[in-house]
């Protein structure tokens, strides 16, 4: 599984011209599911969402956790973050797995990142999105949950 986690003032996505969710200071997480994925995964993942310490203390350094300054994840469901361009131009997305494989494995990590109480929304699986956002920093990670980077 991977994650790509921005730190935002604002974050939003647009379906259709209506707007389906909305956080104000917190994270803006895209998330990509791959078919090995496991609940193993999951929990590598949402334990490093709610835990980064990527948000400023009184000092200015970076020290507190969504948590810890009362901010919303936005969590978006991205297959591309799998996407392998190493051949050609035209990306792969094999390693992303069935739809309805991952759309399972989304679920569970929707419904996990529930039971963290974190306040959060969600884009809309399989849907076309439009996500606005305003980087706060600009500060974005990358999280893989096989360690790659």
């Amino acid at each position: 599984m991977r994650a790509v986690v921005q730190r935002v003032q604002q974050a939003s996505v647009v379906i259709e011209d209506q707007k389906i969710a909305e956080i104000k200071k917190g994270l803006l997480v895209l998330v990509g599911i791959k078919a090995e994925d496991t609940e193993k995964d999951i929990a590598y993942i949402i334990n490093k969402v709610q835990g980064l310490r990527i948000f400023e203390d009184d000092a200015g350094k970076m020290n507190l956790s969504v948590r810890d300054v009362q901010g919303e994840v936005l969590i978006v469901p991205n297959f591309t973050l799998y996407g392998n361009a190493i051949k050609g131009m035209r990306p792969s997305f094999i390693a992303s797995g069935s739809v309805e494989e991952a759309e399972i494995k989304y679920r569970t990590f929707i419904q996990r990142f529930r039971e963290i109480g974190v306040p959060f929304s969600t884009g809309e699986f399989q849907a076309d999105m439009k996500v606005s956002l305003i980087n706060d920093g600009p500060v974005t990670l990358l999280l893989d949950s096989t360690k790659l980077f």
